[in-house]
């Protein structure tokens, strides 16, 4: 008789991918990063959008350029009515969005983080260096005790 292996099943795979690491961290990841969605956009629409506005229209969304003429909108709905719009303007909006998100993450989470984990490694560098001076000066001092002895026992023979 054949002893058949048992293969893990769907479930057992799907059990470990979700115990692993990974899917946690993004998991948490995404649900800050949904979280830190709205306060980009509360930066961008309560403090960009009128900095721009005082060279121009307040919402970016507004500004476009218009390829074939004439461009006409629907006031209630804000679609094209006539013409091909291009909305460059919303464009803008999100690039700046994009930014303003990537510099927040980057200066307030990775750069304090990286910093955190180089002084980190520095320590336990430095921990490590410590420890290797230790246990050689630690073998330093056996090997002349053994040196001691071996020339105690050497002298003690001859006298004898």
């Amino acid at each position: 008789m054949s002893e058949k292996k048992k293969e893990p099943g769907v479930w057992d795979g799907f059990k470990a991918f979700l115990m692993r690491g990974n899917v946690v961290d993004l998991a948490v990841a995404v649900v800050i990063g949904a979280a830190f969605t709205n306060i980009v956009n509360s930066v961008v629409k309560g403090v960009i959008n009128p900095l721009v506005g005082a060279f121009g229209t307040k919402d970016l969304n507004q500004y476009s350029s218009c390829l074939k003429d004439p461009c006409r909108f629907d006031e209630a709905t804000g679609t094209a009515t006539s013409g091909i719009p291009i909305m460059w303007g919303s464009v803008l909006s999100a690039t700046l969005t994009f930014l303003i998100t990537a510099a927040v993450v980057y200066f307030l989470m990775v750069l304090p983080m990286s910093k955190y984990l180089a002084k980190q490694a520095a320590r336990q560098k430095a921990k490590e260096g410590t420890q290797e001076v230790i246990e050689v000066s630690e073998l330093e001092v056996l090997k002349e005790i053994r040196d001691a002895l071996v020339a105690q026992r050497g002298s003690g023979h001859n006298e004898q």
